[in-house]
C-alpha cells in the first residue's frame, strides 16, 4: 500500500506558490515577444534617455556617468511599475486556481511579483554587459545600500498593487483609475532628472513620492559623490511599512469576498 506523505502547511503554501511560478514563466514564454520584450524595452529606453541627457550636460550627471544615472531612474521606476501592474493583476489572473482550497490569492501574487524581480535582475545583467562593452566605469560604493533600495521598492509596490488587485474585485473600473494614476509617475519620480536640478521651494511638489527618495538614494549609495538632497531612507522605509501592514489589512478582511465575485 503507496504512503501517503504529509507536508507542513508551509511546504504545501511554497509548493503552491513554486507551480504558480512556473506558469506565469511558461505563460511568458509561450509570447513570441514575452520575457524579451520584457528585458529589451527598460534597456532600449535607458539608452535614449542617456542620450538626450547627455546631449545636454557632457555625459556626467552630478559626479556620476549619464547612463548610469539614467540606468538607475529607469530600473527603479521600471521594477516598481511592472511590479505593481503584475500585483493589481493577481487575483483576476489566476482565479480559476482559486477552486483549490490549497491555492489562496496571496500565493498567486507572491509568485506574479517574484517572476518581476527576476525579470528585472535579467535586466541589470544585461545592462552590465552593455556597460562593459561601452567602456563605463561599473562601480557601486555600497552594493547592499543599492540592494535594500531596490528589495523596498519592489515591496512597496507589491503591496499598493495588492490593494489594487482586491478593490478591482469590487469595483473593477479601478484598474482604469490605477492606469491613470501611474502615467505620471515617469515624470515626477525623479528618473532623468535629480532633486538637485530644479529649485528647492519646488521640492514639496516632487519629495512626498517614495520612487524619488528610492532612486536618489540607490544613486547616492552607488556614489557618494553625487549629493541626494531632500530625501530620506527613513521615509521610504516607513512609508512602504505604513503601506505594507495596511494592505495585509485589507487582505486578511476582504480575500474571502474578493475570490467569490
Amino acid at each position: 500500500m503507496a504512503k501517503v506523505k504529509k507536508r507542513s502547511t508551509l511546504q504545501v503554501w511554497g509548493d503552491v506558490i513554486f507551480a504558480i511560478f512556473l506558469r506565469e514563466i511558461k505563460s511568458k514564454f509561450n509570447d513570441k515577444l514575452g520575457v524579451s520584450w520584457a528585458v529589451l524595452q527598460p534597456v532600449s529606453f535607458i539608452f535614449i534617455l542617456s542620450f538626450m541627457r547627455g546631449r545636454l550636460d557632457g555625459g556626467e550627471t552630478h559626479s556620476m556617468p549619464t547612463f548610469v544615472f539614467i540606468v538607475y531612474g529607469m530600473l527603479c521606476i521600471q521594477l516598481f511599475l511592472t511590479t505593481m501592474s503584475a500585483a493589481a493583476g493577481s487575483i483576476k489572473t489566476n482565479k480559476p486556481l482559486f477552486a483549490f482550497r490549497q491555492v489562496q490569492p496571496i500565493a498567486s501574487t507572491i509568485a506574479m511579483v517574484g517572476f518581476e524581480f527576476l525579470v528585472k535582475i535579467a535586466v541589470v545583467l544585461v545592462i552590465v554587459i552593455a556597460m562593459y562593452f561601452l567602456g563605463i566605469e561599473i562601480k557601486i560604493d555600497d552594493p547592499l545600500m543599492v540592494l535594500w533600495n531596490f528589495t523596498v521598492l519592489w515591496l512597496l509596490a507589491t503591496n499598493i498593487g495588492l490593494l489594487f488587485a482586491i478593490a478591482r474585485a469590487f469595483i473593477p473600473e479601478i484598474d482604469k483609475l490605477r492606469n491613470m494614476l501611474q502615467r505620471p509617475l515617469l515624470f515626477i519620480s525623479g528618473v532623468f532628472f535629480s532633486l538637485q536640478d530644479i529649485p528647492k521651494e519646488t521640492w514639496h511638489y516632487f519629495d512626498w513620492n517614495p520612487i524619488l527618495h528610492a532612486i536618489e538614494l540607490s544613486r547616492q549609495a552607488a556614489y557618494p559623490t553625487f549629493g541626494a538632497v531632500g530625501v530620506s531612507e527613513l521615509y521610504l522605509n516607513l512609508s512602504t511599512l505604513i503601506i505594507t501592514f495596511f494592505s495585509i489589512a485589507c487582505y486578511r478582511v476582504y480575500w474571502k469576498q474578493a475570490i467569490s465575485r
